[in-house]
């Protein structure tokens, strides 16, 4: 996917600013695709120069004049075949996972706050969402929306991130129960020698070289 066809199904939503754009992914479409305003304007004057948006200029007495994009039939053509193109799988990239991968051998505590501090994130993000839903809603219950609404796609999107940001809420409070949890039994042994990964090993070696040696006949 490209910055070109976010912005394109952005505009889906009517005439906007650059500004009115930048708002929008910010509160609506960061979910799935995060764009700078500044690659938003970017990628606003390559649509136009392209010939799937158009331009005008709205004059502003107090403030400097303003451009607003609307789609064209060529580009509401553009957008309209990429829907049909097979999407590209998703790469996931997740440093924190990184950090929790290799908690063990480093800072556990350090680690421990980087997932609460992500579970702050998820739940500012959700109660975020939860306003732009009722804002979709308009006091109807779900079904009638979905019923009634010329559009659903923006509302399904907004569905999947509020879904994703309650399992990254699940999966938190999950990670700091097992972390707790091993911290806990590791200050009940206190000063008791753990044994440790290569010590681990060495003793399966040891073993596996006594059981080969007993099967040959020979002392351990």
């Amino acid at each position: 996917m490209s910055l070109k066809h976010a912005v394109l199904a952005a505009l889906l939503e009517g005439e906007a600013s650059g500004y009115d754009l930048a708002k929008i992914f910010d509160v609506s479409v960061a979910n799935f695709w995060a764009a700078t305003p500044q690659q938003l304007y970017r990628e606003l004057d390559k649509l136009a120069e392209a010939g799937l948006i158009t331009a005008r200029v709205v004059e502003q007495e107090r403030r400097p004049n303003k451009r607003m994009f609307s789609l064209t039939e060529p580009g509401m053509r553009d957008l309209a075949a990429y829907t049909s193109t097979p999407p590209r799988p998703s790469a996931v990239r997740d440093e924190l996972l990184v950090q929790v991968q290799a908690c063990d051998e480093g800072d556990t505590a350090a680690v421990r706050g980087f997932v609460a501090q992500r579970m702050e994130a998820s739940r500012a993000k959700l109660a975020r969402y939860d306003r732009l839903r009722e804002w979709m809603l308009a006091g109807r219950d779900e079904d009638a929306y979905l019923a009634e609404a010329e559009r659903v796609g923006p509302y399904l999107t907004l569905m999947r991130g509020r879904f994703f940001e309650e399992e990254n809420l699940r999966w938190g409070e999950r990670a700091l129960d097992v972390l707790d949890r091993r911290a806990a039994g590791r200050g009940q042994r206190g000063g008791t020698t753990e044994t440790g990964p290569a010590d681990a090993r060495s003793a399966v070696t040891t073993t596996a070289t006594a059981t080969a040696e007993a099967a040959a006949g020979q002392p351990a």
